[in-house]
């Protein structure tokens, strides 16, 4: 074997994994966040969870992804430990497809069907579409479709460099030599596990390893242990990803790590007891990759039915290991919240986004409550307790506008669908407006406290009129929320006619207070207080605006926002009648003078 086979071996690896990690971004990227939720939903007992981690890892090619993944929502506090380890079960059965698919390549036959099933006869057709597809193609799907084809190429092709590249090792003696020694169990279980632990994918040695079986060096004694630790080896990655996680989130990687652990050790203590008392005679014969996919598929399977009935166990193991120190809990009810923004799901663009919207309505709803607080202490009654909750909500809007804005920035940095990119960027728009609305309520506080501090009280007529406005902004925010929580674009047009009439509201009030002033109603000193307050409710009504604007924006490209406002305004009869109908419901009441 010469240094251009060793060339050719590792560029052969290289292209496997990129292949592999193209292919399980299209697929992800395809799902769109789908299989996500599905997780989320359909873990209610260990069989459902078991067959929904087999399908999903058949469909993303990762059993590694899909224990990141798991850790991810168990930290978030989205799925409990006990439904996680029934999808763990599933994912190991799960990662055998692609041992299965690359066993293709070992089919025998002069037929034209049997040929075509080869992976080196329609890997180059699916390669062909797919750069047709991705070159011609503007629709994200179909972009997304032709990465999973040339993905996949990519991974055949490399495949077959590594078989092609370690083809003259058997005719080296020295090779069938270091063969020999992971006949040795711990020694072919230290091998496997070492090598997947290394790459992060037992997929990939798996693949490895039926390249190598090419050479016909391979036996079943010396593969079964290597088998047996690739599964141990891809451990670490879910271990890894659970650094800096919370106790329940490090059980789903421990659980992880204990169901292969277990697994190999009842696998090779049976086989090799009975191999004593029977003696196999097919421990020294010569396997192939259809053999390793078997081995690989029986060992994953008999395993996970094995210890299905055992979960509690599997869960109390886990606990024993990683154990609750005393006393501890749940630090603050907001930090737990910003579990949801879990660096695990950035590898999932789409679900990361929905988890962003969620916690968004969230900051959304503690802006609305801060504003609806802040009016009742500026127009009815003073309330200290009121004011100081204000000031606590204020601190949680403007942390969740940190924590979602470095997040929204990580995410925007992954390659996002054009759908994502958009919504990612709408968010950080919504966000912006809800923290400036949030500092509105404040700056109402402010207005509260001095007109109690020097004991200032609108007048009758002035409470009444703001009253109507205050209603009026309370609709124009509670309709933005609901459009963008419910993503209705319907709902968001209903926003800018209600924004007018707040407008409208605001000039007329202004005009009857001067006309106040003039006849000595009001003093020069309770006008600014007043003045104040219809700006702060003027500008929470634009923030509104803002946000229905994001949202329609968010589906038209060429969507522009002078243009849209113009043009609504320039509508006729449907911008106006609305605005007619907002005038009407929240008329100012007739003026005394």
């Amino acid at each position: 074997m010469t240094i251009f086979n060793v060339l050719t071996l590792i560029g052969g690896l290289a292209m496997f994994l990129y292949g592999m990690n193209v292919m399980g971004n299209g697929l992800e990227k395809l799902a769109g966040g789908k299989l996500e939720k599905i997780f989320e939903r359909l873990t209610s007992n260990p069989i459902k969870a078991m067959l929904l981690g087999l399908s999903v890892t058949a469909v993303i090619q990762s059993s590694s992804a899909t224990t990141v993944m798991l850790v991810g929502f168990v930290n978030a506090g989205i799925m409990k430990l006990h439904s996680a380890i029934g999808v763990i079960m599933g994912a190991n059965i799960g990662t055998t497809v692609t041992a299965w698919i690359l066993s293709l390549s070992g089919l025998n036959g002069d037929s034209f069907i049997i040929n075509m099933l080869k992976p080196s006869s329609f890997s180059p057709i699916l390669a062909i579409i797919g750069v047709a597809m991705l070159t011609f193609s503007k629709n994200d799907k179909k972009k997304d479709i032709a990465s999973i084809l040339v993905g996949f190429a990519v991974l055949m092709f490399g495949m077959d460099s590594m078989s092609g590249a370690v083809a003259p090792l058997k005719d080296v003696p020295e090779f069938a030599e270091v063969l020999l020694w992971f006949k040795n169990p711990i020694l072919g279980v230290l091998a496997g596990a070492l090598l997947t632990a290394i790459i992060q994918s037992s997929s990939a040695s798996v693949g490895i390893l039926q390249a190598l079986s090419a050479t016909g060096a391979i036996t079943f004694g010396s593969a079964l242990p290597i088998i047996l630790g690739q599964n141990i080896g891809t451990c670490v990655t879910a271990l890894l990803s659970s650094i800096g996680t919370s106790k329940n989130a490090k059980r789903v990687a421990v659980v992880h790590l204990y169901f292969n652990i277990i697994g190999t050790v009842l696998f090779l203590t049976v086989f090799y007891l009975l191999n004593a008392f029977i003696g196999f005679s097919f421990v020294d014969g010569v396997v192939g990759a259809k053999e390793i996919a078997i081995v690989h598929t029986i060992f994953n399977l008999s395993t996970s039915i094995i210890l299905l009935p055992f979960i509690k166990v599997l869960e109390k193991l886990a606990y024993l290991t990683v154990k609750d120190k005393e006393g501890e809990g749940n630090k603050d009810n907001i930090e737990e919240q910003f579990k949801l923004l879990d660096e695990r799901f950035l590898q999932s663009p789409s679900f990361a986004v929905e988890k962003c919207r969620e916690l968004t309505n969230r900051m959304g709803e503690i802006a609305k409550e801060s504003i609806d607080m802040a009016m009742s202490i500026c127009v009815d009654k003073y309330d200290k307790e009121k004011a100081e909750q204000i000031a606590v909500n204020e601190a949680a809007v403007d942390l969740y506008e940190d924590r979602l804005g470095t997040y929204l920035v990580k995410l925007s940095s992954r390659d996002l669908s054009a759908k994502d990119s958009q919504s990612v960027s709408t968010i950080l728009h919504v966000i912006g407006d809800f923290e400036r609305i949030s500092d509105h309520a404040m700056n109402m506080v402010s207005v509260a406290e001095e007109k109690q501090q020097k004991d200032l009280n609108f007048t009758s007529q002035a409470t009444a009129e703001v009253k109507v406005m205050c209603s009026a902004v309370r609709d124009v925010l509670d309709i933005a929320m609901e459009a963008f929580e419910k993503h209705d674009l319907e709902l968001a047009t209903r926003v800018e006619p209600l924004e007018e009439v707040v407008d409208k509201i605001r000039t007329k009030l202004k005009n009857r207070h001067v006309k106040r002033l003039q006849t000595g109603e009001c003093t020069i000193e309770m006008g600014f207080v007043f003045s104040d307050l219809l700006t702060n409710l003027e500008r929470v009504s634009d923030h509104c605006s803002n946000i229905a604007v994001c949202l329609i924006q968010e589906n038209d490209e060429s969507f522009d926002v002078h243009e849209y406002v113009q043009m609504l305004k320039n509508s006729g009869e449907g911008f106006d009648g609305q605005v007619k109908r907002y005038s009407e419901k929240y008329a100012l009441p007739a003026k005394e003078f």
